[in-house]
């Protein structure tokens, strides 16, 4: 496929680049301490059971998924002049650090609807940053291969806070897997203090002046995009695959390291490495989407993630040294699913234009919230009530039965998974010739033929 470069006078600052990243940062904190900590803190150490776990994170998941369209919806009805994106962003990111704090900092014995309630709240206002904050980035540039760019920059401060909110509890002392109030603690900190340098760069160094043409629906109207066969549907269903086969081992691995592995002190070291691996590949993923396309690459880091995760169902203890190789591949391709598929998403953007008329980011963004948080929800829902229905104890030795499904859910369900995502990005129609195709036909239709808000 021949490279078409970006033309230098659509290309980003540096200083955007990196201050619309930043707000990442923070946010891939919480996440990380929201899919891998917080779930089996809570099983472990607080005496709720891990159905009890599952069922209050999926209440609050699917709650989660309701805030998504009416935020898409009122995101891109919030007057340009107050700062559409901006404006959501800097109410959502204080109601992150008060949830946060409240969440990683518990008092004891903790009740189901303690954690139901700060649960449901972080995921309430990272649902206010997050929607617009993905509508923004798409509207920074209209360029195909810029927009990789940016999604690379946010892709790599995410990985970066996500590698901070290893390194700092272990420099701190907590680097056990059985260390996890030590962790949460130093992260709802951490936390704290990037909130505040991230708000700061997003309202002085990021531009806000898109312009958006919505039809006159109401909040439901955001799911009309979906009706039909369409490119949308395709990558939103291979989106949502995807997600869960990522969101399964992220939830399980702290039990498959302690249990399975039985190396609970080298959990710091494998997610750091995980993470290192997928900060490390952001660009050659992205260098890769220049010159294959977007989905042939997304569809390799497939492949690639299936084959490790099929093997990890075959370790036990003392195979900590092979484990460690298989994270490094899973991280590899991990930073694919980080750049590529939001890539896809803002080229999508540009194709419902064309086709409907209406330039509604925050309405995609939303379907896309959406999606994501129903593939976390599903990963809890099925992998908790699996190992409870299995006998695995999170606090206490378990049976060579419970280790066993334990082993399968951790490895074989992604694999399958990823591989169903696979066939399901196959012949994607929205390539790099398409998608300028479709630019070049936006920017010659009649500007009055859209009315902007």
């Amino acid at each position: 496929m021949q490279r078409r470069w970006c033309p230098p006078a659509m290309r980003l600052q540096t200083k955007t680049l990196l201050s619309y990243g930043a707000l990442a940062f923070p946010l891939a904190v919480c996440l990380l301490c929201l899919q891998v900590f917080v779930p089996t803190f809570y099983a472990a150490s607080t005496g709720l059971s891990l159905s009890t776990v599952a069922v209050v994170l999926l209440i609050a998941r699917l709650c989660d998924m309701v805030t998504d369209p009416m935020v898409g919806y009122l995101s891109d009805r919030t007057p340009a002049s107050l700062g559409r994106r901006r404006i959501w962003v800097v109410m959502g990111l204080p109601l992150v650090s008060v949830a946060a704090w409240a969440l990683f900092l518990p008092p004891a014995e903790p009740s189901a609807g303690y954690l139901l309630f700060w649960t449901t709240a972080i995921y309430l206002a990272g649902t206010m940053v997050i929607v617009p904050m993905n509508a923004w980035g798409a509207e920074l540039s209209p360029d195909y291969q810029e927009r990789s760019r940016v999604t690379g920059s946010r892709a790599l401060f995410g990985l970066v806070g996500t590698l901070a909110a290893l390194l700092v509890p272990a420099v701190l002392g907590h680097a056990d897997a059985r260390d996890l109030d030590g962790v949460l603690a130093t992260n709802a900190v951490l936390v704290l203090v990037t909130l505040g340098i991230a708000l700061i760069l997003a309202c002085v160094s990021i531009p806000d002046h898109s312009s958006v043409s919505l039809p006159d629906t109401s909040i439901t109207g955001c799911f009309a995009i979906l009706r039909g066969p369409s490119p949308i549907r395709r990558l939103l269903a291979a989106f949502l695959v995807n997600g869960v086969a990522g969101a399964v081992p992220a939830t399980l691995f702290l039990f498959y390291i302690t249990h399975v592995i039985g190396r609970p002190d080298w959990a710091a070291l494998l997610m750091v490495c995980y993470f290192a691996a997928a900060a490390v590949s952001v660009p050659l993923w992205v260098r890769a989407s220049r010159l294959w396309g977007k989905c042939a690459s997304w569809r390799f880091a497939m492949v690639i993630a299936s084959l490790a995760f099929a093997s990890t169902p075959f370790l036990g203890p003392g195979d900590e040294a092979v484990f460690l190789v298989i994270v490094l591949l899973i991280g590899l391709a991990a930073g694919a699913d980080l750049v590529l598929p939001t890539a896809l998403q803002a080229d999508l953007i540009d194709w419902d234009d064309l086709k409907s008329g209406f330039r509604r980011a925050g309405v995609f963004y939303a379907v896309w919230g959406t999606a994501t948080k129903l593939s976390f929800a599903l990963a809890i829902a099925v992998a908790f009530p699996l190992l409870d229905l299995f006998g695995f104890k999170a606090d206490a030795e378990n049976t060579p039965t419970a280790l066993s499904a334990l082993a399968w859910l951790y490895g074989f369900l992604p694999a399958v998974l990823k591989l169903a995502a696979l066939a399901l990005m196959r012949g994607y129609p929205i390539t790099a010739c398409e998608h300028h195709r479709i630019r070049q036909s936006l920017d010659m239709r009649s500007a009055p033929a859209t009315a902007t808000v």
